[in-house]
């Protein structure tokens, strides 16, 4: 069984490789400078003092017509010094930058995607703006990255663009348990499926969408997903139904984001993801983690043990029969096992510790989903982003 499931594994890896390019096949072709749409960066921010420097000075340092570029930061009810952070990184009056700040959100709406759409709706540089790029705080763009995208963009024909980002490694649980759980929102939502017509399944990264203008308003933008916890899906499939042209990519090293910075945020991030990417259904989110278990953690090593226990009768002399067919399974399905987990992380740029430490994520990771169904059962409210949302199992 585990040779089956993670030899499907490695097919569809070997799959996105060849098909779905990386976001770095834009710079193949990118844009002349008198083709360059007019693009508006919108950035929210809800206390996030430690790393908004470092999104504003990639967005100021991208390799574009600087008269094409403008940038807008929408506050968020900010009570730490994200502003005076930023203002010092802008300078004084900076003539394509727009600080705006946010008192208060609306009932009814969360508090990230009230932000976005009042820095659509209020900055003169984003009414006007013929590309809006939506880029959350804690990202830090390459200075080729809007040049991909938008080379990208016009070589397939897309009216909207997501990318993967590549994720920081220093933290202990960035090399352990971070790749599992990009790994398993991947198989929710595997990318082959949103860029194949046919295949649909919309999926978008809200830490970075690229959208036209006018494909935006076609389907109404932020207001038509004002309710999301998890906005990024919900907005690609509002744009799926208004038949926008999406595509998700992988960020191959031209957008870096740190998601979380403690293993407590971690756990709490994951967990609201997981808990609407399943469409909060308990028992979707056990039925992953026991899937988890058993698929990363429990086959492995049986196939393991029945391995060693094979080359064990062989050095023994006992071999032939039963022992060179447990010897010959596992190390087949170790190989398979261990193949397929190295393409991912050649794939997605993660690091290699994480492949012989994969049961290990594999088990921290599956506890989240297991916490997520547990908070679901008892009515737990989530807490981000300094709101409250009562979300109900289904």
């Amino acid at each position: 069984m585990i040779s089956l499931v993670w030899g499907t594994v490695l097919y569809h890896v070997a799959r996105t490789w060849l098909t779905i390019p990386t976001v770095r096949a834009g710079l193949k072709a990118p844009l002349a400078d008198d083709a360059w749409p007019r693009v508006c960066v919108i950035v929210p921010a809800h206390n996030e003092e430690a790393c908004i420097a470092t999104i504003a000075a990639s967005i100021a340092a991208q390799v574009c017509p600087p008269d094409r570029l403008s940038m807008v930061f929408a506050l968020d009810r900010c009570t730490d010094s994200t502003e005076a952070v930023l203002r010092r990184t802008l300078g004084d009056a900076p003539r394509n930058a727009e600080i705006l700040s946010i008192e208060a959100c609306p009932q009814g709406w969360t508090g990230k995607v009230n932000a976005l759409w009042m820095a659509v709706t209020t900055s003169p540089a984003a009414r006007h703006a013929d590309i809006l790029l939506f880029a959350d705080a804690d990202t830090n763009l390459h200075p080729d990255c809007l040049r991909a995208c938008l080379g990208l963009m016009h070589q397939r024909g897309l009216d909207m663009l997501s990318l993967l980002s590549t994720l920081t490694r220093s933290q202990w649980f960035e090399k352990v348990a971070q790749p599992v759980a990009a790994m398993e929102l991947v198989r929710m939502y595997p990318i082959t499926r949103t860029n194949f017509p046919g295949q649909e399944r919309p999926f978008a990264n809200g830490q970075f969408i690229m959208v036209r203008r006018d494909a935006y308003e076609r389907f109404d933008g932020h207001r038509a997903v004002h309710w999301a916890v998890l906005e990024d899906v919900e907005l690609a499939r509002a744009a799926d139904r208004a038949k926008v042209p999406l595509g998700v990519f992988l960020a191959d090293g031209l957008l870096h984001c740190r998601m979380y910075a403690t293993w407590a945020e971690f756990r709490r991030g994951w967990k609201r993801i997981f808990t609407e990417s399943a469409n909060r259904k308990r028992t979707r989110l056990i039925g992953i983690a026991w899937r988890m278990r058993l698929l990363g953690v429990i086959l492995p090593t049986l196939a393991l043990v029945g391995a060693v226990a094979g080359l064990g009768l062989r050095i023994a002399g006992n071999g032939g029969g039963v022992g060179d067919w447990a010897l010959g399974l596992g190390a087949a399905a170790i190989c398979l096992f261990f193949g397929a987990l190295s393409a991912c992380a050649a794939l997605g740029r993660t690091p290699f510790i994480g492949v012989p430490l994969f049961p290990i994520g594999a088990w921290l990771v599956s506890g989240i989903f297991t916490q997520a169904a547990r908070d679901l059962r008892d009515g737990k409210p989530l807490e981000w982003a300094g709101m409250t949302y009562n979300r109900e199992a289904r």
